[in-house]
């Protein structure tokens, strides 16, 4: 993968299939990338229920994505969970000459 100022190249914008998610890893960070009327969304792909890594998997509606084992829902702009404060990540993205820029974090804890 390329890097550009802190994104990372991780396909071409043809290589996403409308409302098909598609799972990559980026600097050691589980991605889930979602095409969805033209725009593009990257989100954590670790579901915050059960800590499965099925989001990129999951059904796409009316601006979300719905975990495929048990239905919980995340706002695909933004993570959250609708009326909730917690999500999953989400990461900014760019389109730079067809191909799709993810400029992804290491997710730091805290123990």
């Amino acid at each position: 993968m390329n890097e550009l100022d802190g994104f990372f190249k991780v396909c071409k914008y043809s290589d996403l299939k409308e409302k098909i998610g598609r799972r990559f890893f980026v600097n050691d960070v589980d991605i889930a990338v979602f095409k969805v009327g033209g725009e593009i969304y990257a989100l954590s792909n670790m579901c915050i229920h059960q800590k499965a890594a099925i989001i990129y998997d999951g059904f796409i509606d009316d601006g979300k994505v719905e975990c495929p084992a048990h239905g919980w829902q995340f706002d695909l702009k933004t993570g959250k969970v609708p009326g909730a404060v917690k999500g999953l990540d989400s990461y900014e993205v760019k389109i730079i000459d067809e191909h799709v820029y993810i400029k992804v974090y290491k997710k730091k804890y805290r123990w």
